[in-house]
Formats: C-alpha cells, sequence, structure tokens
C-alpha cells in the first residue's frame, strides 16, 4: 500500500508501483524507446558476460536510461521515476518489457 509523506507517495509494494509506472508511459512512441533501450540492454549484458568485455559494463546505464529519458523528455513530457524510485523503476522496465512481449502492454 502507498503512503504519503511529506506529500510524496511513497510505495510500499513493486506491484502498486507498478500501476503509476505504467500511468507515466502512455506514449507510444517513449514505449518503443523504453523496450529498445531494455532490449539493448539485455544484448549489452550477454556480449560482455561472453566476451569478458568487462570495460564495457559502464555503458549498460547510458544505454537503458539513454533510451528511455529520451521518450519522457520528448514524448511523455514527464520527469523519469527513476529520479525518485530508483530500484522500483528499473525493475518495472524489465516488466513492461516482458509484458510487452507477452502482448499485456501495447505500444
Amino acid at each position: 500500500m502507498e503512503n504519503k509523506v511529506d506529500g510524496i507517495i511513497r510505495y510500499k509494494r513493486l506491484k502498486e508501483f507498478y500501476v503509476f509506472y505504467l500511468s507515466e508511459h502512455q506514449n507510444p512512441i517513449s514505449k518503443l524507446l523504453h523496450f529498445i533501450g531494455t532490449a539493448l540492454v539485455i544484448l549489452f549484458l550477454l556480449g560482455i558476460c561472453l566476451l569478458g568485455a568487462w570495460q564495457l559494463l559502464w555503458a549498460i546505464p547510458v544505454v537503458g536510461y539513454g533510451f528511455a529519458w529520451v521518450g519522457h523528455f520528448f514524448f511523455e513530457k514527464n520527469r523519469p521515476a527513476t529520479f525518485q524510485y530508483p530500484l522500483y523503476s528499473l525493475a518495472s522496465d524489465f516488466l513492461m518489457f516482458f509484458d510487452i512481449i507477452r502482448g499485456k502492454v501495447k505500444i
């Protein structure tokens, strides 16, 4: 259940936060950019692990957040939830990615 502290909503469960997260991702282009960024993060991680190219780990947040933030700033016109809820936001990005693959979230 969410809590409101000092006028800021504090989510206690990922399931509740995910509902908010989806409400912040209504624009199809933004959702597509998030999907592409998350897919690239997964591919980068696989490639880095397979090749042992650990020096490229720094690129993972740049790739993932780069696509997502373009979606927020130029298409959603809102502030990424990452700034206030970094872990819930990261988990929700992967949830949305797999929900798009499963057809539960439409682009």
